[in-house]
């Protein structure tokens, strides 16, 4: 059978949802459900470094904050997972991933690190989300697709007040969006409702990744030293992708 992407398939599996396929591309490799999209991208030789601009522009909170604790809202490959375990060495970080395979395969293709900072819920995140106590996370990276689109969930106003009620009083939401909705539409006057700063970084493939906090911070430079820093420990371009947020709230 063929794929729709290039590349070696080293292991293919199923669940109820469809397929979930493992290839490796040139030095990459490559998480797929099937389709024409990339769910997950890594270098085998550093998993802790995404590859994805819009992935590594979800990591951007942490130029503002050292959360404590994360919550990942759709694991993926582990990448998001990894990069934080790697950049914060005290933090703990808490998943929700819909499928067990991905799981499995993240752990045994994607080298998602295993430790007791790492807790993983399986379970859809409509249901999961809404149990977590108020305040309990300090930063939410939600990146919830299927093999063609993006969940339908993030754009619903429910969603956004369940992880606005989760997140400490400092605490950063980072949305990755496919299609960017309408800056005068239902959800984006939601947001600046609950959130005091909005901003927004497009990728070069067409993806928004929109970020919420909920209280007012100092803007920060594509020069301030603490990107340099942030740089030395996770070499993800921080000063170029800083560059490129503009502030919509």
């Amino acid at each position: 059978m063929r794929w729709p992407l290039s590349g070696e398939v080293i292991y293919r599996t199923e669940d109820a949802l469809g397929d979930i396929l493992v290839i490796d591309k040139g030095k990459h490799r490559v998480l797929s459900f099937g389709s024409i999209f990339e769910q997950s991208k890594i270098d085998p030789a550093r998993p802790y470094l995404p590859v994805h601009e819009y992935n590594r522009a979800m990591l951007l909170p942490l130029a503002f904050a050292r959360p404590q604790h994360a919550t990942v809202l759709g694991l993926g490959g582990g990448s998001l997972v990894n990069a934080l375990y790697h950049l914060l060495p005290e933090a703990t970080v808490s998943v929700v991933e819909l499928r067990s395979e991905v799981v499995d395969v993240a752990r045994r293709f994607f080298g998602l690190a295993t430790s007791p900072r790492i807790s993983i819920t399986i379970e859809d995140v409509r249901r999961a989300l809404p149990r977590l106590p108020e305040g309990a996370t300090d930063l939410i990276l939600t990146d919830l697709y299927d093999a063609q689109r993006m969940s339908p969930v993030q754009t619903q106003r429910r969603f956004i007040d369940q992880c606005a009620r989760a997140l400490s009083t400092e605490g950063w939401l980072a949305i990755n969006y496919h299609e960017l909705p309408p800056e005068n539409g239902p959800l984006f006057m939601h947001l600046r409702a609950l959130f005091a700063v909005v901003l927004l970084f497009k990728s070069k493939t067409g993806n928004y990744v929109l970020y919420a906090c909920k209280e007012c911070f100092d803007p920060m430079g594509s020069d301030d030293p603490r990107l340099s820093e942030l740089e030395e420990k996770l070499p993800l371009g921080w000063r170029r992708l800083m560059g490129r947020v503009m502030r919509v709230v």
